[in-house]
């Protein structure tokens, strides 16, 4: 008997297994229909020995300590300032925005008074802004708009960022003095031995199980459970009865090169050229000394069968769907949905972390108060059979307490 079966070996559903077993000692078993820890966040070493993000770079950052502290049990850090480029017109550009890229684009040295008179002369007025479109325009005109957000927009989401919510480009900042830094987080970091390595560490409990390559519909009819936590799509839970959740996908094209570096940060955009919307050499924030680079490329796609899922689609048709799944979810009472997916939003690795510690409490109180009687989650057959093969992680010793 678990007390929880939790779907998904992700941050969300990893974080919540290493609390509810450390700290409250309840039983978790956690599967994953993938062949692998860590969700998206999986990486890997290629054949050239290059630590790869399988799943697209996973940028760490955070201001919270909480989390950082958190993390830091299971992982050392290696710091790591993540600098993009975006080449358009032929050339590289500082990005996102800043004093360097205003420079470049009117050709002399400046000011942060001289670009902030420039872009409140460029800007169009919209006083509240209700898409991407307007969000950017409003902040530095037209022409930086075309140049650097809307052919990536276009290319990323298929939709115009005039049919997208205002955060999709609202999120990147616009500066007036020198940062050039992708985010401006307190703590920038990548986990020094890998994301998959950290993920071990935290699931590396004698409370938690962990069985890979399952679905999730075989375990919580076979396997005992208590409470069941997911962490998975919500459309995909209700088996799509008010139809699919659009969702964007990706291809990766990875290559070797036979030289140290290829690009001359770890990102670098292309809004303008190419079916491609970036090109990513991560060696440039893991650390990593080699003679040998690997770079991915980036293809947008529909999502469809046989592709994975990666980024909800921020557009108002699509969130009055998922309001109707919201509202089936509403009803349950032996059922937790955390993370990405679940909640179809776009939530960064902290913000998860952080909403998976909040959610923890929340769940133990709800299944304290629902103890007694028979376990929910359990049908009393006696000819139900264990659910595939357990696959543990690979013995690496926890970190810290």
């Amino acid at each position: 008997m678990f007390d929880y079966l939790i779907v998904g070996a992700g941050f969300a559903g990893a974080v919540l297994a290493e609390r509810l077993a450390s700290q409250r000692g309840r039983r978790c078993l956690v599967i994953d229909r993938r062949a692998h820890l860590a969700g998206n966040a999986y990486d890997f070493a290629d054949r050239a020995g290059v630590l790869l993000h399988q799943y697209g770079p996973h940028y760490f950052r955070t201001n919270s300590e909480r989390i950082r502290d958190y993390l830091g049990q299971f992982t050392e850090w290696h710091p790591a300032d993540y600098r993009i480029l975006s080449w358009t017109g032929g050339r590289h550009w500082p990005f996102p925005i800043n004093l360097n890229t205003f420079e470049q684009f009117v050709g002399h040295p400046a000011t942060s008074e001289e670009m902030a008179a420039a872009l409140a002369k460029w800007r169009v007025p919209i006083e509240s802004p209700r898409n991407s479109e307007e969000v950017i325009v409003s902040q530095v005109g037209r022409e930086l708009y075309e140049m650097f957000f809307q052919g990536y927009t276009r290319k990323q989401w298929r939709r115009d960022p005039s049919e997208l919510d205002p955060s999709v480009c609202g999120r990147v900042p616009i500066r007036t003095n020198r940062d050039d830094r992708y985010v401006s987080d307190k703590f920038q970091a990548m986990p020094r031995d890998g994301y998959t390595a950290l993920f071990q560490r935290m699931l590396a409990h004698p409370n938690i199980e962990v069985r890979l390559g399952v679905d999730f519909r075989d375990a919580r009819v076979q396997v005992p459970h208590r409470r069941l936590v997911y962490t998975g799509a919500l459309d995909e839970y209700y088996d799509h009865c008010f139809g699919p959740l659009p969702y964007r996908s990706l291809r990766f094209e990875p290559e070797t090169v036979e030289t140290e570096w290829f690009q001359p940060v770890v990102q670098v955009n292309y809004p303008n050229d190419h079916e491609y919307t970036r090109c990513v050499e991560i060696k440039h924030v893991t650390g990593q000394k080699l003679p040998v680079t690997t770079v991915v490329r980036e293809y947008p796609q529909d999502f469809g069968p046989g592709r994975e899922a990666y980024y909800p689609l921020p557009a108002p048709d699509a969130q009055a769907l998922y309001k109707r799944y919201e509202a089936l979810a509403e009803r349950e009472t032996n059922v937790s949905f955390v993370g990405r997916m679940a909640t179809y939003r776009y939530y960064n690795m902290d913000q998860i972390v952080g909403r998976a510690l909040t959610a923890c409490a929340r769940i133990t109180h709800r299944s304290d108060a629902a103890a007694g009687g028979a376990p929910p989650g359990w049908a009393g057959r006696g000819d139900a059979r264990p659910c595939l093969a357990t696959m543990r992680p690979p013995e690496i010793a926890p970190r810290g307490p």
